[in-house]
């Protein structure tokens, strides 16, 4: 299997985020902005306006030929063939174990034309295992497809919030068609200074939002405009952390935290993504069988007071070790401490009380339904 680069890797938009102010974290291997004030007003400027994100570090995989639909359909754990173009679907590539090797997002671009967008820290990962899955499934023979790694051409700009529409709408140069008509999960085409470029409507904050796909050497010039049309109306520069406390609030899972190869979709609350009934898929018989018995599941957990759990910390019912924290923080909307957690079955029941060591004190925490936060 093919490494991730060891070298930082930078995004188009590095010089932006720089005059910008932004400091800067290591994921995946690229060198993203973190932050560019304060995580708070970042997180509230979301919930409240809009934020404009740099995600440019997302793989897009596109996946084109006659067999397309039907090699989707036994690669991955949906059934994508159902998708009309236009349309997107939330799915999963497993192993042969029904491990989640990466959660990602599929649009049908054509009858005969996908694109798969990965994780960045997956990306070598998912494009192996596609280029692998082509040559056939579960005895079927080899798929007439190609599959083309094009993360290197394109940049990726989320705005996400509630006026983030409407800053589109009024952004100079940008024309998107149909936007008021464009549905959650779907994509349509746009310009932007007489450039093609496609528009999404999804994102992983929990609120309304956009994802504008557009060659990387026009990036900072969308960017630019996408800003000065936003400013007035509340938009700001948003960092991976305040991304990290939206999606936690919204309860998206986060590869390497709720998602792995040592985990089933159902235990991470994922069952509904996996079609079971298609007659061959990598990872079906596993599947089938469902995961050890006794084995942890995802849980939401909140506490009151402002300690928060974090990843890994210890989760306690009475004085049995029951799981581990997986990801949490002080919840910037709700104001009190939230938590996703893998406990074992017997301790995951709505309304539990369990207990999360936090360094070394013992803080009650609540099992809840996720999200922890919906839209209003």
């Amino acid at each position: 299997m093919s490494d991730t680069p060891t070298a930082p890797r930078y995004s188009p938009l590095h010089d932006v985020h720089v005059a910008l102010g932004a400091a800067f974290t290591d994921f995946a291997g690229w060198q993203m902005p973190v932050r560019y004030s304060s995580d708070l007003a970042e997180h509230h400027a979301v919930r409240t306006a809009a934020g404009i994100f740099d995600i440019s570090h997302m793989a897009e995989i596109a996946v084109d030929g006659p067999d397309a639909a039907a090699f989707l359909d036994a690669a991955l754990a949906g059934r994508l063939s159902a998708m009309a173009p236009g349309k997107a679907k939330y799915s999963l590539v497993l192993n042969e174990q029904g491990g989640i090797v990466d959660d990602l997002i599929v649009y049908r671009m054509s009858d005969t034309a996908f694109l798969v967008v990965a994780n960045a820290s997956n990306r070598f990962a998912v494009v192996e295992a596609l280029q692998q899955r082509a040559g056939g499934v579960a005895g079927s023979g080899a798929f007439e497809v190609t599959i083309d790694d094009r993360t290197e051409q394109i940049s990726l700009i989320a705005v996400q919030g509630p006026a983030s529409a409407g800053i589109l709408a009024a952004t100079g140069g940008l024309i998107i068609e149909g936007l008021d008509e464009l549905k959650y999960y779907a994509w349509g085409s746009g310009s932007f200074a007489g450039l093609e470029l496609m528009v999404a409507r999804t994102g992983y904050t929990g609120e309304d939002g956009f994802e504008l796909y557009v060659p990387v050497e026009h990036a900072a010039a969308l960017w630019a405009a996408i800003t000065a049309a936003g400013e007035p109306l509340g938009l700001v520069p948003c960092g991976l952390a305040a991304r990290d406390t939206l999606r936690l609030e919204a309860g998206m899972p986060l590869y390497g935290h709720e998602l792995g190869v040592s985990i089933q979709p159902v235990q991470a609350g994922l069952g509904r993504v996996v079609v079971t009934d298609k007659p061959a898929f990598v990872g079906r018989e596993a599947i089938l069988a469902g995961p050890p018995e006794g084995a942890p599941v995802l849980v939401g957990l909140q506490a009151e007071g402002r300690r928060a759990a974090r990843a890994e910390y210890p989760v306690f019912h009475g004085d049995t070790l029951v799981g581990e924290v997986t990801s949490g923080a002080l919840s910037p909307t709700l104001g009190h401490p939230i938590a996703m957690a893998f406990v074992s079955p017997e301790a995951s029941a709505l309304g539990t009380v369990l207990d999360v060591d936090v360094r070394g004190t013992r803080i009650p925490a609540t099992v809840v339904a996720l999200p922890f936060y919906f839209p209003s």
